[in-house]
């Protein structure tokens, strides 16, 4: 799996929350950015879940 944000992420840092293993948050951009490339295994289920939570429909996913 292979994640990542566009540029319509509104920085509310719900998936951070969720999945801090997977998304940080950066100060400097004010929006979350992917730490992991690609996501392993057993973070999928959770990074799934932060894509159907994301206000801003910017967390993309390509399985």
């Amino acid at each position: 799996m292979k994640v990542t944000i566009s540029k319509m992420c509104m920085g509310d840092r719900n998936c951070n929350d969720l999945c801090p293993e997977v998304f940080k948050y950066d100060e400097d951009q004010l929006l979350s950015i992917i730490q992991i490339d690609p996501v392993p295994d057993h973070l999928k289920e959770i990074v799934r879940r932060a894509a159907a939570e994301c206000g801003a429909d910017a967390i993309i996913i390509e399985e």
